[in-house]
């Protein structure tokens, strides 16, 4: 009696067991839809009366609106669920998170080292990289560092970070005094924040108090009574 074609029990049979859903359900980051295999779901949202829903009636109603049933709770019993366009939700999910790594930058502290015998365009080329991490948001930490005999030269010391505190007065701002720790002598510089100047508008638009004098408009004089006639000195006729 002749045989039909042997089933094909090998291992290495990569459709074998397979759910041809299961590699989209790895890459989802939420379960949607008929991914969603609980009897009953719990939901919230707008345009819906929150509450516990059997599963096939939830995702009646998202075909309805024509929009998803996605899984946003997944360890509440039962799950929690919302009716939204999935889409959407994902672009706006990211978007929040880009805006909270923008927000968390975190600033860090830049050091700069001198010597009591820092010369002009060495000063100027390590000022151009304090001016550049201050205004990234980051604080500098400059010290001059004294080798040996150096030490006797703290005066010297003082002078250059003074000078390099001056340099950098538009946008940093010197947290305290030089101080020594050691045979360093440190000085800390935080960002400037960027002062926004206030619009005054055009003078016709402030206030009348707060125009300059010359600016002020001029009130109209009243006009002063004429004199009243003399009494005539001749006799009456």
């Amino acid at each position: 009696m002749p045989q039909g074609p042997r089933p094909n029990f090998n291992s290495n049979n990569p459709n074998r067991g397979r759910n041809p859903n299961f590699r989209r359900e790895q890459q989802q980051e939420h379960r949607t839809n008929r991914m969603i295999r609980v009897p009953e779901v719990r939901l919230v949202g707008e345009n819906i009366e929150v509450g516990v829903y059997r599963t096939e009636d939830a995702l009646r109603m998202a075909e309805e609106q024509g929009l998803d049933l996605v899984e946003i709770s997944p360890n509440a019993a039962p799950p929690v669920c919302r009716i939204i366009d999935y889409n959407k939700f994902l672009y706006e999910k990211k978007k929040k998170e880009k805006e909270m790594k923008a927000k968390a930058h975190k600033s860090e502290v830049k050091e700069i080292r001198f010597t009591p015998n820092t010369d002009d365009h060495d000063f100027d080329f390590k000022a151009k990289h304090a001016e550049k991490f201050l205004k990234d948001g980051n604080k500098v930490k400059t010290y001059v560092q004294f080798k040996g005999r150096a030490i006797m030269f703290k005066e010297r010391g003082e002078l250059i970070l003074l000078k390099f505190a001056e340099r950098l007065a538009e946008v940093g701002a010197l947290e305290g005094m030089p101080t020594m720790e050691g045979k360093r002598m440190i000085a800390i510089f935080a960002p400037k924040g960027a002062k926004k100047k206030a619009d005054a508008g055009p003078k016709e638009d402030r206030p009348r108090e707060d125009r300059p004098k010359e600016d002020r408009p001029q009130q109209p004089r009243e006009p002063r009574p004429a004199p009243a006639p003399a009494p005539s000195e001749g006799k009456p006729e």
